[in-house]
């Protein structure tokens, strides 16, 4: 197996310690059926619900001393989420899987790679995640990710993908990763909705009020946008049901 570093890991047994850095690895790991290899999270690991494990601090300030107390064999970071130096402290004692994912594509080989790399079969994710896929409706779009200033999602980014995958096109496609531009000239680029997730900057009511002219979608829960792997599934169901005729709080719990 190699991670985005292009680096060879391999493994003649399944890893049984292992450590997420990465909270929508830790759901894909037990959606996979690989939770119980799950020796440590980070304090954002919400889904499952109710998880009962060491968690040994944030994607940004782990402590690195509790991961090497749980005595992991595999520690899977991501190259957004996480920071280099913390990854390179971890590597003096254990072995770290670099992801990212930017594309539904890159999240269904993500699904597979584990499934691989855990000895888990992982056809019912995948097909899962073909089955909400699909083009639903052509329309553009933007998706602002910070506020003070404006910051948006470009089209090098996982959530453009996410939408595009749907038939949107992102007003922004060109633009790099998240540029920062004020309201008013996004809105003067015309996107037919503008899509307001709740994290990393919690949206609110206040700032759908602001945006005049496109539909808004939300504010909604951000993991639906920004998480990839098993929620990743969920975030396209969401998506097909804002089409439905149903705003983003009427759409069905996932």
């Amino acid at each position: 197996m190699k991670d985005l570093l292009g680096r060879t890991f391999h493994f003649a047994t399944p890893p049984s310690r292992v450590v997420s850095l990465v909270p929508s690895l830790t759901e894909t790991l037990f959606d996979l059926g690989a939770g119980d290899e799950v020796v440590g999270i980070t304090d954002f690991c919400i889904f499952p619900e109710g998880l009962e494990l060491p968690r040994v601090g944030g994607t940004k300030n782990p402590r690195i001393d509790e991961i090497r107390a749980v005595a992991p064999d595999l520690v899977y970071v991501n190259l957004e989420e996480n920071i280099e130096k913390h990854a390179k402290q971890i590597e003096q004692f254990a072995p770290v899987f670099v992801t990212e994912p930017k594309t539904v594509d890159d999240v269904a080989e993500l699904m597979a790679m584990l499934g691989a790399i855990h000895r888990r079969d992982p056809r019912k994710l995948i097909d899962d995640l073909e089955r909400e896929r699909g083009v639903v409706a052509n329309f553009t779009f933007a998706v602002p990710i910070w506020k003070k200033p404006w910051m948006w999602c470009g089209g090098d980014t996982y959530v453009s993908n996410l939408v595009e995958s749907i038939g949107g096109r992102n007003v922004l496609r060109e633009q790099g990763r998240y540029p920062s531009l004020a309201l008013d000239d996004v809105l003067a680029l015309k996107p037919d909705i503008v899509f307001l997730p709740d994290e990393p900057y919690l949206f609110t009511d206040a700032d759908v009020a602001e945006i005049h002219g496109p539909r808004v979608i939300g504010p909604f829960p951000g993991h639906l946008f920004t998480w990839h792997g098993s929620r990743t599934i969920r975030g396209l169901r969401f998506l097909r049901d804002a089409f439905h005729h149903r705003g983003a709080e009427d759409a069905e719990p996932l």
